[in-house]
This record gives structure tokens, C-alpha cells and sequence, in this order.
């Protein structure tokens, strides 16, 4: 018998697991049907293998029009709640079901499905619970067996269109007959992915307009192959956005193989589970904005997988080893961390210990720990952790903030279960967990943001009583959040009744030690990892190491092409041998170069819709202010292309003229932020500012006259990491020019959280004749007709007009020059090659050959 590899055959895995059987063996007689008139199989529970215990739904019962599976529904309400219905049911009313579903559907469209989950469904004098919680360690009995009552089914090919009834999603999932999930799947083995035709077909194939397809109707919609999964919450056609919902594979984008399935199999496996999904739908799926706001308007944040298995393995660990633990969660930016903080501190709220030898543990019926307090500096994580306890929690006020031990005490009297202080403030915090020693505590620290402007840390030196320091660190150094931290942390006799959780997405090798775990051979590794690497390879950051150049690099590649006729370089050569060769490092001169780099190919070339922006790393305050005057005469001198701004901490005197920020702005420091994100300022000159937690997406230059080592180089260089989806921002738009380091010392800095650098020695610029050459020898498009292509591209034609050029030259490729297959490889390998090159080219070199440009338009639309 021939293996069945298509999406049937997935369809009856993902049904077997969650059921226990399939419609293929039910219906085959294995087991008894219900007749040929409808073609439904009696249901009954299988003794396959263990499975989640979901029962098999059928197609017919599928109410379009309600979204309803409404066999599973009214079986649910009339099991657990007839009392309710009776209410309904009174003489004389035969229409009740239908009161029923219209209140659902008006409730569904105002509230969402989420909210009427929890919340429950009022009718008339009647109220449905629409879904049992899963019961806590100190649930009674009563809960226990309420939540066993629900019914959780999977209905396979459901015909959702009133419009359309022949059309069909794959699979569909529901909770009491209500769906959660949409599933489309897909076959590789069949030349069909999840990535590229699943989410195509939920954005073009399917009408998001029908009940079911509705924005929170249904809390999830994912596309699924045999490898990954992708999925979105809300369908908005051509512009729907998917998210990956996949574990990672070597640190990377993926996963993992698995000996004993498919590579997705983890997700009927295990996150469909009963008990993972109640625990994805009460402490995890949040429906954020205000409750007046439109539904349409608000956005509902579904986990992705790394940010689910972080939380449930913080948690699980918790109640398995009980208090005095430490882990060290090392997210790349781009991962999400702050919901990952937020529901990890609104499930720490209310973790029980395994037993009641567990460390700290008081009663295996109470929460292990008394309070969860947030060490941050973002105020947007306070607002989050309040919506999130708003939506997950019956009591409502339990957040306050606490900057002294005297606050932390205050706090904890008046019953608040989430204490936010800052990481200014986090010693005298420290003190209040020591002198409390009867509670428990988890601190969660996000170390990620802490050093967005320099006062903070100034704050932080001062609390920590070390004036020389603060003096030396605001001149030469970027004072270290983990350091701090460490330090406080060894300055107080700790005791055993807090459990420590620090997120960063560079964590140095003493926090490392400090909170990371210890293996076998010596070393620390942490808790949870979500690299840098997977975050570039998934799209949320972009790779900053892709156009990393040293000035070096940089000479050395105008110097290839220095006897080049096609090439004016005379202007470039002056410049770049005053600094190279004879070592004249003047600021004016890097001045120039920096905006004869800036100004035509970021400005002038409208990078970003026009909106791409700069930023100049110098190695303290004086360099900051030669630089940003040198940099402002230049521009004047250049007719004011554009505007540059200063930023660094405190007051300097340089030529015997003493400078702050908001003197040499024009405005207060704290508008500096602001208006480098409006229209007029490109530059941006820093001294010991802006380094690490400076998000700002318009960023995708940099030049860099500082020495960065370890984790500044790692933090420093992923400002322009930052992705832009609304500016088309890519990793080709990104260039970094650095004066100062090496590429070895960049490579030794990223490697520890890059996994996989792409750092390289220059490139020899005269590969592009080679390529170009060889692509000409084929045969497979004529110069002319390259030349009419791009005079078509760059006046705007429509699509239609531009495609006979590709067409005919592909035409060439397959079928005219009758090309062996080695031929073939070997063009489109040196296609792909001189795309990639020249466009790295391109955002470095301050020239440009026509002809390379028109034949990089083409190739990047044939290949």
C-alpha cells in the first residue's frame, strides 16, 4: 500500500490524536454509522492510543450563520445547565434556541468570544456559563468535575460561507460547540507549505466577512504543514499578518526534527491538549484596548510558542523547586518580552507548590508566592500588567508601585499581589524583601530597556553611593544595568524567601553566573533561550552584521577598483588616505565621510519612504560636540539636506565653551527623543546616551568612532535592528560604518548571542564584471531589452507592461537555449549572487555604474 503524504492524511493524524479514531475508519465499519442519509458515525469513545479525549464533530451541524456547532452546544447547556434553559423553555415559547444564538451572535460581535468565554452569556432572567476554568490546586471538587463537563470537538472540512457553501476550512476546533480555532493544512510531500500557500489561501481564499472568519469570533486561525505552523488573529485579507508558532531549530528559525512524527506535531500534541488550551484561554489570550473601544479596533494577542513555553516552564519550576531559585531568560529584542513578563508575573501571582516540601511552600493550597514585584523602567509595562490583571483577574486592584522597603510593606498590607518598582530604586527594594522575611517573593527584573536615556543610571550610581563612578561613567562609559544590579544583589545578606527571573537579550558572564543555570562542564547557560538568530530568522529584527563595514573594510574596497576607469574616485581616495595612510584621525574628516556616505545614498536616496535616520557613536562627550559642529558646518556647507541633533548626560567644557544637550539643541533634553522621530532630524550624535534601549525603527545607519566590547557592541550596533513594516524597512537598508573596532572584535562580541555571524573581510567590487559577464554570455535577455525594462520600471508601468520582458527571458531560460540543467543552476546561482552583491554594494560605495544598476532592476525581478 502506496503511503499517503497528502493533506488528508494530515487531517486524519491531528483528528486521531485529539479523538482517539478518525471519519476514515468510523466510516470504513470499524465502527457502526448512523446511516447512509447523513453519513455520521455514531460516537463513541475509542481505546486507540492516549488521546486529548476531544470528540469528533461533524460538517452538518455547523451553523454558518452563528459560527455554531450547535449538536455540541445544546448538548453542553442542557448537560451542565437545564435549570438555566428552563428559564427559556417557559409554555408558548417554541422560538428560545433562537433567542439564544441571536444574543451570542450580537454579545460575539460586541465583546468578542474571548470575553463571553469568561464572562458568560446573560438571557432574559438566564445566565450560561459558556466555559468551566480549569480548577486550581484549592478548587473544590465541584470545579474539578465542572471542568471535566466541557466538550471540546474537532470537525473536520466545516463549509463556514453562507455565500459560498462549497467552500471549506480544513479543520476546525471547538469548546462547547463554540470555535477557538481555524486550521488550514498543508503538504510539503505535495509542494504545498504552511508559510507560502496556507497563509495565501487565508488571504485571498477566504471571505473574512462570514461569521466564522469574523475578527474575535474565533481567537486563532492557523496555517500548518508537516514542519511548521504560523498562525494570526485576525484575518484582514491581502494585509493579514502571520505570526510563527514554531519551537526553533539550532537557535534558529524552524524546528527541531522529531524522531517519533511530523516536526509540527507538537501542536496537536501538545498544545491542543485540554488543559493547555484552558490555560491559553484564562491565562494567556488577551483582548487588549479599552472595553468602549469598537471590537474591530482592539488587538488580540495570542502567545507565540517561545513565549507560551517560557512562562509555563518559569511556572513549572517554581512550584517544583519552590522559593530561593534564580533563572535567567535570555530573549533577543524582537521576542515579545514584555508580554512574556506580563503573564509570567500574572501566573507566578498564582502558582502552587507540587507538595508541601517544596522550599517557601506554606500550604500546597496557597499560591507559593505572596507577591510578585516587576523591576523595570518602562512605563508601558506597568500599563500591560494592569490591562492584563484587569482581564484575567476578579480582583482587580492589586498593582501598586513601591520605591522604598517602607512601600513594599505598605503595599503588601493593603493586599496588592504586583509590586513595580525600578531599577533605581531596586536596593532599597531588596532591604524590604530581607526585612520581610516571613513572605515570598518572585522578582522578575527586565534588565532590556534600562538604559534609554542615562538618568536612570545616574539615579542608580547615586542610590549606590559612588559619586567617583557615576563621574567616570558618564563621561567614558555606559553605566550597566546587570552590574548594578549584581552589586546590590552582593551588598545584601540575600535570604531564601525570593525566587529571582531576569530577562535580557545580552547577558553578561557575571549575570550569567549569577542566574543562569550551571551544567556539567562548568558553564552557566540559561533558563530559556530565544536567540538573536531566530528572531532575524522569523522577521522581527533585522540582521545589523549584514552591512557591517570597518573603515578599514571600507578603504579597502575603493581601493580595488582605484584603477578602474569606470570609476571617479579621485574625491573618495583623498579623503580615505588622509586617514588611512597617513593617520590624520581628525573628526572633520570622518565628518565628511560619514555624510558623503549619509547624504546620497540614505537622504537623497529616500531610504524608508524618505524617512531613514542616523546615528554617530563617538567615544565621550568632547568627541560627541567636535563631531556634531563638524557635522553642522558640513551641512551648511551642503545646503542643509537635512538636520543633526546631540545627545549626552550633564555639562561639558570643550575649547573653554561649556556645552549641555538642550543648549546645543535648542530645546530640553527631554525632547530630544521626540523630535529626532519627526520629519526634520536625520542625525542623531551620542555620547553616552541612546546606546541600549533606544527603539527607534527610522534607524538604519551608523557610524561608530567608540570602542565597543562584549555586550555594549551587541547593544550599541542593535539599535538599527529594529523592524519597520509600514516603511518597508529590510536588511538591505541597513549599513554600519566603524571607525574604531575590527571585525574580529565585533564577530567575538556578537558570537555569544548571534549563533551565526555573517561578518566578512571586504569584498572585491570587481566580482560584479565577472558576474556580469558571465550572466551576458548566456543569452537568456538582451541588453536592449533590459534597457527597455528599466525605463518602463522606474516611470512606473503597470505590471502588465513589464512582464513580457521577464516572461520572454524566461522563456529563454527553460525552453529556448535549450540550457543543460548544470547551465541553469549555474545562472541563477550567479543571478542571485550579483543581486545580493551589488545591492550590499550599493550602500557603501559612494559611485555608480549605470549599467550594473539596470541589470540589478532586472535579475531582481527574473530570479
Amino acid at each position: 500500500m502506496v503511503s499517503q503524504t497528502n493533506e488528508q492524511a494530515l487531517e486524519t493524524a491531528i483528528e486521531r490524536k485529539l479523538t482517539g479514531t478518525c471519519l476514515e475508519n468510523l466510516k470504513s465499519g470499524e465502527f457502526k454509522t448512523a446511516g447512509p442519509d447523513t453519513a455520521e458515525v455514531a460516537e463513541t469513545c475509542t481505546p486507540f492510543d492516549t488521546h486529548h479525549g476531544y470528540e469528533i464533530g461533524y460538517p452538518q451541524h455547523f451553523n454558518p450563520k452563528f459560527a455554531v456547532d450547535e449538536k455540541k452546544f445544546w448538548a453542553f447547556l442542557e448537560n451542565t445547565q437545564e435549570k438555566e434553559l428552563k428559564k427559556l423553555k417557559r409554555p408558548g415559547t417554541d422560538d428560545w434556541q433562537r433567542k439564544i444564538l441571536e444574543r451570542l451572535d450580537r454579545m460575539i460581535k460586541t465583546k468578542g468570544l474571548l470575553h463571553l468565554l469568561k464572562k458568560g452569556l446573560g438571557v432574559d432572567d438566564a445566565y450560561f456559563s459558556l466555559f468551566y476554568p480549569a480548577p486550581l490546586a484549592s478548587s473544590a471538587l465541584r470545579v474539578k468535575e465542572q471542568f471535566q463537563s466541557n466538550v471540546f470537538s474537532a470537525t473536520r472540512q466545516v463549509h463556514y460561507s453562507l455565500d459560498n457553501p462549497g467552500e471549506s476550512i480544513d479543520l476546525v476546533l471547538f469548546i462547547n460547540g463554540l470555535a477557538f480555532s481555524t486550521l488550514e493544512l498543508k503538504n510539503p510531500w505535495t509542494g504545498q507549505t504552511a508559510r507560502c500557500h496556507g497563509q495565501k489561501q487565508y488571504r485571498t481564499r477566504r471571505d473574512n466577512k462570514q461569521p466564522l472568519l469574523q475578527f474575535g469570533r474565533c481567537l486563532v486561525h492557523m496555517a500548518v504543514d508537516t514542519d511548521e505552523v504560523y498562525m494570526t488573529t485576525k484575518l484582514a485579507g491581502p494585509s493579514t499578518f502571520f505570526l510563527p508558532f514554531n519551537k526553533g531549530q539550532d537557535q534558529g528559525a524552524g524546528n527541531p526534527p522529531n524522531p517519533n512524527g511530523h516536526k509540527s506535531a507538537y501542536l496537536w500534541e501538545e498544545v491542543f491538549s485540554k488543559a493547555s488550551i484552558a490555560n491559553l484561554l484564562e491565562h494567556f489570550v488577551r483582548l487588549d484596548g479599552k472595553p468602549k473601544d469598537p471590537l474591530n479596533k482592539r488587538t488580540l494577542f495570542f502567545p507565540r510558542y517561545h513565549q507560551m513555553d517560557v512562562v509555563r516552564k518559569l511556572v513549572g519550576h517554581a512550584a517544583e523547586n519552590g522559593v530561593g531559585q534564580t533563572c535567567l531568560i535570555q530573549h533577543s529584542a524582537g521576542s515579545g518580552k514584555s508580554n512574556s513578563i506580563t503573564w509570567a508575573a500574572y501566573q507566578l501571582i498564582e502558582t502552587y507548590p507540587q507538595h508541601g516540601l517544596v522550599p517557601g511552600a506554606k500550604d500546597p493550597e496557597r499560591p507559593l508566592f505572596d507577591s510578585v514585584i516587576v523591576v523595570t523602567d518602562r512605563r508601558l509595562l506597568d500599563k500591560q500588567l494592569r490591562e492584563t490583571i484587569r482581564e484575567f483577574c476578579e480582583v482587580k486592584n492589586i498593582i501598586a508601585p513601591a520605591y522604598r522597603a517602607a512601600d513594599l510593606k505598605a503595599a503588601l498590607e493593603q493586599g496588592k499581589k504586583v509590586i513595580i518598582t525600578t531599577i533605581q530604586k531596586f536596593p532599597f527594594i531588596l532591604d524590604g524583601i530581607s526585612d520581610l522575611s516571613r513572605k515570598n517573593f518572585a522578582v522578575i527584573i527586565d534588565e532590556a530597556h534600562s538604559s534609554q536615556s542615562g538618568s536612570a543610571h545616574d539615579n542608580m550610581n547615586r542610590a549606590m553611593g559612588s559619586a567617583r563612578e557615576q563621574e567616570r561613567g558618564s563621561e567614558n562609559e555606559v553605566p550597566d544595568a546587570q552590574d548594578k544590579i549584581l552589586k546590590a544583589m552582593a551588598e545584601r545578606k540575600m535570604r531564601g524567601n525570593a525566587s529571582y527571573f531576569a530577562f535580557t537579550a545580552t547577558p553578561k558572564n557575571t549575570t550569567l553566573e549569577k542566574f543562569g543555570v550551571k551544567q556539567t562542564d562548568g558553564q552557566f547557560k540559561p533558563f530559556h533561550l530565544y536567540s538573536m538568530k531566530q528572531a532575524i530568522e522569523e522577521g522581527f529584527i533585522l540582521d545589523v552584521l549584514a552591512n557591517y563595514t570597518t573603515y578599514k573594510s571600507y578603504y579597502e574596497i575603493q581601493k580595488s577598483i582605484q584603477d578602474n576607469p569606470l570609476f571617479n574616485t579621485q574625491k573618495a581616495q583623498k579623503k580615505l588616505r588622509a586617514y588611512v595612510e597617513r593617520h590624520q584621525q581628525t573628526i572633520d574628516i570622518k565628518a565628511e565621510v560619514i555624510l558623503d556616505h549619509f547624504i546620497p545614498q540614505v537622504v537623497n536616496a529616500k531610504k524608508l519612504k524618505g524617512k531613514a535616520k542616523g546615528m554617530v557613536i563617538t567615544q565621550n562627550i568632547e568627541a560627541a560636540v567636535r563631531y556634531y559642529n563638524a557635522v553642522t558646518r558640513l551641512l551648511d556647507k551642503k545646503g542643509n539636506p537635512c538636520k543633526v541633533l546631540i545627545a549626552f548626560s550633564g555639562a561639558k567644557a570643550v575649547d573653554g565653551i561649556e556645552y549641555t544637550e538642550s543648549l546645543m539643541n535648542g530645546f530640553s533634553d527631554g525632547e530630544t527623543r521626540e523630535r529626532f522621530d519627526g520629519e526634520d532630524y536625520r542625525l542623531l550624535v551620542v555620547a553616552n546616551k541612546y546606546l541600549t534601549g533606544f527603539d527607534q525603527p527610522k534607524l538604519s545607519a551608523m557610524y561608530v568612532d567608540k570602542k565597543l566590547q562584549d555586550v555594549l557592541a551587541v547593544q550599541a550596533l542593535s539599535r538599527l535592528n529594529r523592524s519597520a513594516p509600514s516603511l518597508g524597512k529590510k536588511t538591505e537598508d541597513l549599513f554600519i560604518l566603524d571607525f574604531f573596532n575590527s571585525v574580529e572584535d565585533i564577530k567575538t562580541a556578537f558570537d555569544r548571542f548571534y549563533t551565526a555571524t555573517s561578518l566578512s573581510r571586504a569584498t572585491d567590487v570587481n566580482v560584479l564584471h565577472e558576474l556580469k559577464e558571465s550572466l551576458d554570455g548566456q543569452g537568456v535577455y538582451e541588453q536592449q531589452e533590459v534597457e527597455e525594462f528599466v525605463v518602463l520600471y522606474f516611470n512606473n508601468a503597470a505590471a502588465h507592461q513589464l512582464s513580457p520582458f521577464i516572461d520572454v527571458a524566461a522563456d529563454r531560460f527553460n525552453k529556448g537555449l535549450e540550457l543543460e540543467d548544470q547551465d541553469k543552476a549555474d545562472f541563477k546561482i550567479k543571478a542571485k549572487q550579483f543581486v545580493k552583491i551589488y545591492g550590499q554594494m550599493a550602500a557603501i560605495m559612494p559611485f555608480e555604474i549605470i549599467e550594473w544598476e539596470k541589470l540589478f532592476w532586472f535579475l531582481k525581478f527574473l530570479s
